[in-house]
């Protein structure tokens, strides 16, 4: 289960690299910064799920129930990939047309897909049997 704290501690670090990277983007102008990011409201949605997954993931570990080791490892890379499917559509304005992208957001969605509702399960069959 510890691999959720991994997955959190690295969805922590990309929320912290992307905040930093939006501030520069606004704040503090700087025309190759500006550049690199084409789609600043995208870059935030990737921000805000990197904290959800982050939070998602402490959580889980958290609850104090054993949890099936499998669905925590697809917790993990799930809560990764799927902000950073946005980070990568921040910098690429033809992200969603390219079929790798795609790809890639189906089995990033499958696996998060997989490892939430799996949690979900564990935890309701764990409350279930303390009825």
């Amino acid at each position: 289960m510890e691999v959720l704290l991994i997955g959190a501690v690295a969805c922590i670090t990309a929320l912290i690299t992307s905040a930093w990277l939006m501030t520069f983007a606004k704040w503090f102008p700087i025309k190759r910064v500006d550049a690199f990011v084409v789609d600043y409201k995208t870059l935030i949605r990737a921000h805000v799920d990197y904290a959800l997954m982050a939070l998602f993931g402490l959580g889980f570990y958290g609850a104090g129930v054993e949890l099936p080791v499998i669905a925590c490892w697809c917790i993990a890379i799930g809560g990764f990939t799927n902000p950073t499917i946005f980070t990568i559509a921040a910098f690429d304005t033809n992200f969603w047309d390219k079929t790798k992208w795609k790809i890639f957001s189906a089995v990033s969605f499958l696996i998060t897909s997989v490892g939430f509702m799996w949690i979900a399960y564990s935890l309701l069959k764990y409350a279930m049997d303390k009825l």
